[in-house]
């Protein structure tokens, strides 16, 4: 019997099966037409590897502003030492 649906946790995200359609119903449209183009021109063999690029990306983009903290830290703003954060665990 499968387990029942239970709400999503604020911040949580459902786990996207690695399969072609959920993987391109998750993506955002630019990256969609990337990966079913991928996805299409992949031969014998290479569908796995193509899947196992652009799952971890479909599940990151279930994240609530992604795309700003990518921008942010490509940019260098907002950046927390290891030292800063080790202190932020310690309290």
């Amino acid at each position: 019997m499968a387990a029942p649906d239970r709400p999503l946790l604020p911040g949580q995200t459902r786990a996207i099966e690695r399969t072609v359609t959920a993987i391109a119903e998750a993506l955002p449209p630019a990256k969609r037409d990337r990966f079913l183009a991928e996805t299409s021109q992949a031969e014998d063999g290479a569908l796995d590897a193509v899947l196992d690029h652009w799952w971890p990306d479909a599940m990151l983009d279930q994240v609530p502003g992604r795309e700003r903290r990518v921008d942010d830290a490509l940019a260098g703003r907002g950046l927390v030492s290891l030292d800063d954060l080790a202190e932020r665990r310690r309290r």
